[in-house]
């Protein structure tokens, strides 16, 4: 099991695409704030794409994902509003379920980064350490934030399973999000859960409780 390394708390800002050095550096504690482009992911565009063989037409290599299904509305499209769509309430969907698809969206796509509530398993872990990514958590109940840092909807593929669909997004100032899960198998999650575990069984012991 990884040694969780002490948080340093120091703040980047990373214009996406970030290369594997950028994201190694990162380490749990950190913030981060990014700019450029982001990709909008959910189960449904997941499940076609591994499951049942699906392709997408974006570059991912380098890029973060976003798990989202976002509340757009459908415009005309137009220099602003590019992909027919625009921005209503863009928020961030708990992650746990989609814990499967972080190690392929990795390796056959090069995703370098997740975006979600609630943190993931020792799989994806694992794949963070194997091919340099991270975990960015994000504050529940925020979504009316995280739009406001959504400039514009460039693009959208897999359209058939919107809300699900896989979207381009050009963001600014897209954070600070949290470190939560990096490339040196620390988890903040992990950490969270041994130490409650270890303040329990303290308080059972004063109380001459045996577990």
């Amino acid at each position: 099991m990884a040694t969780e390394k002490p948080a340093t708390g120091t703040h980047s800002v990373l214009g996406m695409p970030a290369s594997e050095a950028q994201i190694r550096a990162l380490r749990i504690g950190d913030t981060v704030t990014l700019n450029d482009t982001l990709f909008g992911i959910r189960d449904a565009t997941q499940i076609q794409m591994f499951d049942h063989g699906r392709t997408t037409r974006f570059d991912l290599r380098g890029h973060a994902v976003i798990h989202t299904a976002p509340n757009v509305r459908r415009v005309d499209v137009s220099p602003e509003h590019p992909a027919g769509y625009e921005p209503v309430c863009i928020g961030t969907t708990t992650s746990a379920r989609m814990e499967r698809f972080t190690a392929p969206l990795m390796r056959t796509y090069g995703v370098r980064a997740v975006i979600g509530k609630g943190g993931l398993g020792a799989a994806s872990s694992g794949a963070f350490v194997e091919f340099g990514g991270v975990y960015l958590a994000i504050v529940g109940g925020t979504a009316a934030l995280e739009t406001t840092w959504i400039e514009q909807i460039e693009d959208v593929d897999l359209d058939d399973l919107n809300p699900e669909s896989l979207w381009r997004f050009r963001i600014r100032g897209f954070g600070p999000l949290l470190v939560a899960m990096d490339s040196h198998g620390g988890s903040l999650y992990t950490a969270v859960q041994q130490n409650t575990r270890t303040q329990r069984d303290a308080v059972l012991a004063s109380l001459g409780i045996r577990v």
